[in-house]
This record gives structure tokens, C-alpha cells and sequence, in this order.
């Protein structure tokens, strides 16, 4: 704690970027060290005074006209300053992530001395025990966020430039799926496969990381299902178009040669990285990319998690007080939020319920425990099976979710399927619409206002029309 305290201190003196980020948000009770909270009061008079950065000769200036501090404090606070001093300011390409540990420290301190307040007015009958809950509430609020909303009339010029400016996305690679989403996934957006038990979840999502990385991509894999080296062994037979029982069979100096020859033509990196199952939510992802970019320098263009069903949230825990529909729920809200927090698509998937596994016309019902995850995603498919499908190396495709197309409409086509290679292609068939599943029986919108505390039937249905969730 120490050790940040004086970084933070640092950075307040050396950078008026972060300065002018943080110091509104910092408090000196926040600083558990007496010393270090009276030079940042001092800082802060200056700051908030004058907004511009402070000399250490100003703030010694400044300590001296202190009446309150005792001789000792004052000469732990002058020591503090020539250590300061002498220390050299963090690089600047480490600003933003001194920012986000700067707010997790002012919400853990604020939380802590929250808490301590609490049980002091439970122990003192003077004081109102009833005004906790709002003292623990203004803790929980702390934020750096500094957006207030959109002017609509103040910003109508940057709103119009907003509206003709064309939008990045990430391509496929697969012509049906470019045609149905204006040419690709954009930031900020959950995507999610659905599929049932080995039908092509992993294969899609290996396949479209292949396609990224060969796009000149960043890549991130995060897998929770298989190890790394496993993943990587599949995407080794994507980008070699090999199948992944010849890329185990290739001599240690062929393999190395192929992949240099894949590295040439491309200059994105591709990263995977092992969670153990159910053990990791979207706050272990946000560290991971935190940490990516300050010791690798790597931000991802986008994200591939396999796969939701088998996150964990960040705000709730499985028991028997938490039904299954709000568990998921939790944790498709926290990635697409972190989507949106990280400016990427993410792309996962989710698993289906029996019923869906054998159905030969699935709807968003037939996502496994939870029809939340259709709620929050902005792009849903689901891929399917059959004997005669898989004796023509073909797989059925489903769209059932679409906010990126114009015409609101589900649609279903045929891909084919390589699983030796780890490969989809496009088969030039034609898109055919399909009809939309009926609505969800009123017992499932009871259960999902929280009038059960039990799993869902997986033969529940949505609670608006399949149409209205498409348009939301």
C-alpha cells in the first residue's frame, strides 16, 4: 500500500494528465499513512486553486504553514517529498492503467473507511444507525467516470459526423455471415455461437481466431474448456490447412518453418490463455488485458471466450438463493460491458439444453439454463447437425439474433465443415427465412422476476416475441 501511495504521489507531481484524471476523485483520508496524506492535501489546495501541477519547493512552502502537524509528521512529510524527488515518474504508456488502479484504490479505501464508520455508529447509541445504508451506498458510487450524457443539441455536429462515419468492424471470412451483418462485428458487442455438446462451438470460435490472426489482427483466446496447447494444436491445423493429426506428424524443423511462413504474412499476435472451468469472470479478463498492455504492450482487436456457459460472475454466486436465469443473465451483462469498456467485439458461445441438441428448428428457448444471454447478446446463431448433414460435411446455421442488419428476420443457411482441419466454408446456398418460436409460458416470466429460486425448464420459452428481441 505504501509503495502505491508514493506512485500515485509521483505521478500527481510529474504528469497533468493524470493529474487533472484523479485528483478530483482522491481524497487525503484515503491515504493510510499520515505523512502522505498531508503532503496531498497540501497538493490539492494548490491543484484545486491554481490547476496546474505544483513544485515540490511550493508544497515544502506549504507544509511549513501548517499549524497542526506535530514535528515529527512534519519531517516524515519532508522526507516523503525528497524521495519523491528523486524518484522518476512512471512512462507515460503505463498512464492508463495507473488510472484504473488509482480508482480501484480510492474504491477500496472508500469502502474500508465506509465500513469502519458503519461499526462505530453501531457501537455509539447517539448516533442513527438507519443513515448506513446511504454512507455504504456513496462508497459503492465511487467512479472516475466522467461522462455526464449526450447534449443532443450541443453535440448535433458530432452526432451527424457519428452518423456517416464509417464504423470499424471485424470481418469473417465467410461471405454469408459479412452479408448479414454489413460486413462484419463491430466494437463494443457480444456475439455468441450456440451449439450443443461437440457440434462446432470451439471449431467456429478457432476458426474465426485463425481468420482474425490471418487478417492482421490482435488476437486474444481465453478458454476455459481446454488447455492452451490444445487450442493452439487447432489453430495450428487452421492456419497450416492440415489436418490436426498431420500437424503432430510434422518434424520439429517443418512445423517451425510453416509457421514462419503464416508469421510473414501477417502482423498481428495471437494469445491464448487457460482459466480452470467456472473459475473466471469478466474480472479476471479485464486484468488479463490490463496486464497484456502493460508488460506486452498488446491490446487485442478482439476477444474470443470459450465459452460463456462456463464463466463464473463477477457479481453473483451460484446457490440456491440465485436461480440459474440470473446467474447467466450476470454474466452476459458483464461481458458484453466489458465489450463496451474495452472498445472490442467479443465472440463466445453458449451451450444447448437437451431440447436443443436434437431439435431440427432451435429458437433462443433452447439456450442452455438461460434465455438471458439472448437478451444481452447483440448476434446469435445457432449451429446444428444431422446424419445427412455430416455425411456431406455440412452443418445448418441458424441466425436468431441480429442487431446489425436492417431487416429484422431470422434466417437460416448451410455452411460446410472440415473438424480435421478446424474449418468452415461457405457453400453458396442460398439464405432461407425461417419462423420465429412462439412466446415464453407466463410461468417463466414469473420464475425470471424471481418467483423461483430453482433451475428453469430448458423448455422455456422468451418473454417477448423473438421479433422484439431482435430490434432491441
Amino acid at each position: 500500500m505504501l509503495l502505491f501511495e508514493r506512485t500515485m504521489l509521483r505521478q500527481l507531481f510529474a504528469s497533468q494528465n493524470y493529474a487533472e484524471r484523479v485528483a478530483p476523485y482522491l481524497k487525503d483520508e484515503y491515504f493510510p499513512t499520515a505523512e502522505c496524506a498531508v503532503v496531498f492535501g497540501a497538493y490539492q489546495k494548490f491543484f484545486d486553486q491554481y490547476h496546474t501541477l505544483p513544485s515540490f519547493a511550493v508544497i515544502r512552502l506549504a507544509l511549513d504553514n501548517v499549524s497542526d502537524m506535530s514535528e515529527s509528521q512534519a519531517k516524515q512529510a519532508a522526507t516523503i517529498i525528497d524521495e519523491l524527488e528523486k524518484t522518476a515518474p512512471q512512462d507515460e504508456t503505463q498512464h492508463e492503467y495507473l488510472v484504473t488502479e488509482t480508482e480501484k484504490f480510492c474504491q477500496e479505501r472508500a469502502l474500508y473507511i465506509a465500513l469502519r464508520r458503519s461499526v462505530t455508529m453501531l457501537d455509539n447509541p447517539k448516533e442513527n444507525p438507519h443513515a448506513i445504508p446511504d454512507i455504504l451506498k456513496e462508497a459503492l458510487a465511487v467512479s472516475f467516470d466522467t461522462h455526464v450524457g449526450h447534449d443532443f443539441f450541443g453535440d448535433a455536429a458530432s452526432r451527424y459526423d457519428f452518423y456517416h462515419r464509417a464504423e470499424s468492424r471485424i470481418p469473417f471470412d465467410l461471405d454469408v455471415f459479412n452479408s448479414m451483418t454489413k460486413n462484419g462485428i463491430p466494437a463494443k458487442s457480444l456475439n455468441v455461437v450456440l451449439a450443443g455438446t461437440n457440434v462446432g462451438k470451439s471449431l467456429f470460435l478457432v476458426h474465426m481466431a485463425a481468420a482474425c490472426a490471418r487478417m492482421s489482427k490482435n488476437v486474444l483466446y481465453i478458454t476455459l474448456e481446454m488447455a492452451e496447447e490444445r487450442i493452439a494444436e487447432r489453430i495450428d491445423a487452421n492456419l497450416m490447412d492440415i489436418p490436426m493429426d498431420d500437424v503432430v506428424g510434422l518434424s520439429r524443423d517443418r512445423y517451425l518453418q510453416k509457421l514462419e511462413s503464416i508469421r510473414q504474412t501477417s502482423t498481428g499476435r495471437l494469445l491464448i490463455k487457460e482459466y480452470p472451468t467456472a473459475a473466471a469472470h469478466a474480472g479476471h479478463f479485464r486484468a488479463l488485458l490490463h496486464e497484456l498492455k502493460l508488460k506486452q504492450n498488446f491490446t487485442p482487436d478482439i476477444l474470443f471466450i470459450d465459452y460463456l456457459s462456463i464463466c463464473s460472475s463477477a457479481r453473483l454466486k451460484l446457490s440456491g438463493a440465485v436461480n440459474s436465469y440470473l446467474y447467466n443473465k450476470s454474466i452476459a451483462e458483464e461481458l458484453r460491458g466489458l465489450a463496451v469498456e474495452m472498445k472490442i467485439p467479443i465472440f463466445t458461445a453458449a451451450q444447448f439444453n437437451r431440447d436443443g441438441s436434437s431439435s431440427t428448428d432451435p429458437g433462443l428457448d433452447k439456450i442452455s439454463e438461460s434465455f438471458a444471454i439472448a437478451q444481452t447478446a447483440d448476434f446469435i446463431f445457432a449451429m446444428t447437425t444431422s446424419e445427412e448433414l455430416e455425411k456431406n460435411n455440412q452443418i445448418q446455421v441458424y441466425v436468431l439474433k441480429n442487431r446489425y442488419a436492417k431487416r429484422q428476420s431470422y434466417q437460416k443457411f448451410i455452411l460446410g465443415i472440415d473438424t480435421s482441419r478446424m474449418k468452415l466454408y461457405d457453400t453458396g446456398g442460398t439464405v432461407q427465412p425461417t419462423a420465429a418460436p412462439p412466446e415464453e409460458p407466463r410461468a417463466f416470466v414469473q420464475a425470471r422476476k424471481g418467483g423461483g429460486r430453482t433451475r428453469q425448464p430448458e423448455s422455456v420459452r422468451s418473454e417477448e416475441h423473438m421479433s422484439e428481441l431482435q430490434s432491441h
